[in-house]
């Protein structure tokens, strides 16, 4: 499942790095339909991450109906991702089954 999408970096003390990006509301009301294909429990979903020319493994989280993709800071190092900003992600979800980055 691939899905693209862009918005607002923000801060949020959960687990590292800190900053993430907010899947909107209905890609992340798709993405729970779909969790149960994903997930390897607890509501998280691994995926592979695309911000500008950066490509990354990490899991989205749920938080408050809606999921975070988290920005790894080797990630906001090279694309200049600061809270505040707007960015562009590609995301695509992968089954826990597979290991990572296939």
């Amino acid at each position: 499942m691939i899905l693209e999408f862009g918005g607002e970096a923000i801060w949020w003390r959960g687990p590292a790095p800190f900053v993430f990006v907010p899947v909107p509301a209905d890609l992340s009301a798709e993405i729970k339909a779909n969790s149960s294909r994903f997930t390897y429990g607890w509501g998280v979903i691994p995926a592979i991450v695309q911000i500008g020319d950066t490509e990354y493994t990490t899991s989205l989280f749920p938080k408050d109906g809606r999921y975070l993709v988290p920005v790894k800071v080797a990630v906001q190092k090279a694309e200049g991702v600061k809270v505040g900003d707007f960015v562009g992600i590609r995301l695509e979800l992968v089954s826990a089954s597979l290991p990572k980055g296939h």
